[in-house]
């Protein structure tokens, strides 16, 4: 078993992290850091469980420690829910000391030398471990994407098969995307709000990473355009979005490519039957219907059409989120970096 921890476990992507870990087959969870008024004090005492799933009793008597380096010396690896201006420093210094991080934070995502990882998408990014190694660090940082970033590369992975150069998305996000305290009832209820700070510029960089190709170096960005327009929507799980690719193939190929994709690897425990469902039905993907596919890990693809045009949909705050963390540490693990 490898010995883990979650920073800022109390939030709603921590809470996502410990519901995930707790009993996990792999990772031995036993660190839980959090703000200072409640470090010293057992989770169950000061989390505020909001999950629709259910609170695991098993990590109740874990004593929260403060979020430092030195709470983290029993950990092989850390999974970190921090907010950026705390895990930018934070992340660094774990890492130097030896520890494994995979982050949830946008902090060090578009660093050179950090993989910026989807499993299915792009594994071989992984060998920017070793140049991390290679310049002297003991341990090493593995970024997932942004939620939104992530559901629009998994549902743009099986289109590689095809030439393309302009990508548009325009996505409707779910609150819980912006935390338990993000959006103001009064802001949100009956409307949509045409604006989330910084998304829109982390889909057409982050995508462009992610897709890129690794030479043993460095990643050289993909080679082509996305243009994206995010908005928020009354919905609490699961981002929704439509998306317009310039691919002139038949929809009967596009839709062969979504059907009969598999992903490079196999048998890690978070990951889902299908990593893409491709959903026949007019009216789908739904929230509400499809947001909790494959535990939260699929996503599903609909409504494909001449344009190419099509729906993709993914739960927000599991795929992408504290679950893509989660897969990603699985693979890291497989290909024995730990």
């Amino acid at each position: 078993m490898i010995n883990v921890g979650v920073l800022g476990a109390t939030g709603a992507v921590g809470q996502r992290f410990v519901q995930l870990l707790a009993d996990h087959p792999w990772f031995n969870l036993q660190t839980l850091t959090a703000s200072e008024r409640s470090a010293g004090k057992p989770y169950g005492k000061v989390v505020n469980w909001r999950l629709d799933a259910p609170y695991p009793d098993k990590v109740s008597d874990i004593i929260v420690t403060p979020t430092t380096v030195e709470s983290l010396k029993d950990c092989d690896l850390v999974f970190s829910a921090l907010p950026p201006e705390v895990a930018t420093q934070l992340e660094t210094e774990i890492a130097d000391a030896g520890i494994a991080v995979c982050s949830n934070a946008r902090s060090h995502r578009m660093d050179p030398d950090v993989p910026l990882v989807i499993p299915e998408v792009n594994p071989d990014h992984l060998g920017l471990i070793d140049l991390q190694r290679d310049r002297g660090r003991d341990g090493f940082i593995v970024t997932n994407p942004n939620c939104s970033t992530i559901i629009l590369v998994l549902a743009l992975a099986p289109l590689r098969a095809f030439e393309f150069h302009d990508v548009r998305v325009a996505t409707m996000q779910a609150i819980s995307g912006a935390g338990f305290a993000g959006i103001p009832a009064m802001e949100i209820y009956d409307n949509v709000v045409p604006y989330i700070g910084s998304e829109e510029e982390k889909m057409e960089t982050e995508t462009l990473k992610i897709m890129g190709t690794f030479d043993g170096a460095e990643v050289k960005p993909a080679p082509f355009r996305v243009s994206a327009s995010c908005h928020r929507v009354p919905v609490i799980d699961g981002h929704t979005m439509a998306v317009w690719v310039d691919i002139n193939e038949p929809v009967a190929e596009v839709k062969k490519a979504y059907a009969t994709f598999k992903p490079p690897f196999s048998d890690l425990p978070l990951q889902p039957a299908k990593t893409i469902e491709l959903l026949d039905q007019p009216d789908r993907p739904q929230p509400r219907l499809d947001r909790n596919r494959g535990r939260g890990m699929t996503v599903s693809v609909g409504r494909v059409r001449e344009g190419l045009r099509f729906v993709a949909h993914g739960h927000n705050t599991i795929r992408g989120a504290a679950g893509a963390s989660v897969l990603n540490a699985e693979l890291i693990h497989s290909r024995n970096y730990l």
